[in-house]
């Protein structure tokens, strides 16, 4: 999907760009949050730039905690660790457990956005970790 199109699609709009992490992304996401970072659950659109995705992490939580992908525009995966990559499309919802490895992002072609949820919990984090590989990452159609 090309740029022009997808700004069309894409009503929660991209935002910045996403300085504050870019070191956990393989190329530019931008980050429009749509509710305060105070409040519990917290709403934000996530946009990458075609092949961008971020890196592996965990959203860690002692109790409740994880993370929901609800997906607005474009065309994106969504892996984790040891199990197949899923493509992912507007519409799309992708629930992740707390303290589950994983990864998520745009398809080589595609800008892809989703609204990133932060679920409450207890004692909760993220866990950056290593980049999805190139390798890994080439092996998706």
């Amino acid at each position: 999907m090309q740029e022009k199109e997808f700004e069309r699609q894409n009503v929660f709009k991209k935002g910045a760009e996403n300085t504050a992490y870019a070191q956990f992304f393989i190329g530019t996401s931008y980050l429009n949050p749509l509710t305060s970072p105070q409040n519990k659950p917290f709403f934000a659109n996530v946009t990458f730039e075609p092949a961008c995705r971020n890196n592996w992490h965990i959203h860690r939580a002692e109790k409740g905690g994880g993370q929901i992908l609800l997906c607005v525009a474009g065309e994106g995966w969504y892996q984790e660790y040891g199990k197949s990559a899923r493509s992912l499309k507007a519409g799309d919802v992708v629930e992740i457990p707390a303290n589950v490895k994983h990864w998520h992002g745009a398809k080589k072609d595609s800008w892809f956005s989703h609204i990133a949820v932060e679920l409450p919990g207890e004692n909760t984090s993220n866990e950056w970790l290593e980049p999805v590989s190139e390798e890994e990452y080439e092996k998706l159609s």
